[in-house]
């Protein structure tokens, strides 16, 4: 095994990456009052992303959804990545970069917001679907890495960990999700927000 891909090598990666992310801790604040605003005003958080990124949307709409760590009622949420039907028969009659972004207008309202999550920025797909969230005037975020990519001049709220290592991207983002998760719970519980 090389030294760079032993098991302390990827740890010490991890931890440098964990290291910067006090830097966003502005950042993650308006995502959370975004959150609060979208939800209070009757609005949805959408999440989407690919690979690995979807999964990790899934996983967050679930949290909304049933629950993080309070007891309270459901969080309106969805992840446009679980709709088998809908990504394969999308892609057939049209083209897969524009499958989020028809979802967006077919479900989407200014009241929500749309988070999309994409490692590089360059997602066709999720730019897509974030300047269509844009027309509607919903709320937008992205949850990405590297320099941004392009999808840090569509979204209103951009988080660009500033990382080159797809994995150590995603462990940051689902932190900040996680803290979002957690701080949302604190929302509701505190009467901030009805759910």
């Amino acid at each position: 095994m090389s030294q760079e891909s032993s098991f302390l090598a990827a740890l010490e990666r991890h931890r440098a990456t964990f290291a910067i992310l006090d830097q966003y801790q502005g950042e993650a604040e308006q995502l959370l009052e975004l959150t609060r605003q979208s939800l209070s005003k009757g609005g949805k958080v959408i999440f989407l992303g690919n690979g690995g990124s979807a999964a990790d949307a899934q996983h967050l709409a679930a949290e909304f959804m049933v629950r993080y760590k309070a007891e309270r009622g459901p969080l309106a949420s969805i992840a446009l990545t679980t709709d088998t039907s809908i990504l394969t028969a999308h892609p057939n009659d049209y083209e897969f970069e524009s499958v989020f972004e028809r979802q967006v207008q077919g479900l989407g309202k200014a009241e929500d917001l749309v988070i999309g999550l994409t490692t590089s920025g360059q997602s066709e797909n999720v730019n897509r679907a974030l300047a269509a969230a844009n027309e509607l005037g919903a709320s937008t975020v992205a949850l990405t890495g590297r320099d941004g990519g392009r999808v840090k001049d569509i979204a209103k709220l951009s988080i660009i960990i500033a990382c080159d290592e797809t994995a150590r991207i995603q462990e940051a983002h689902m932190f900040i999700g996680h803290w979002l998760c957690e701080a949302v719970d604190q929302v509701v519980v505190s009467g901030g927000l009805q759910a």
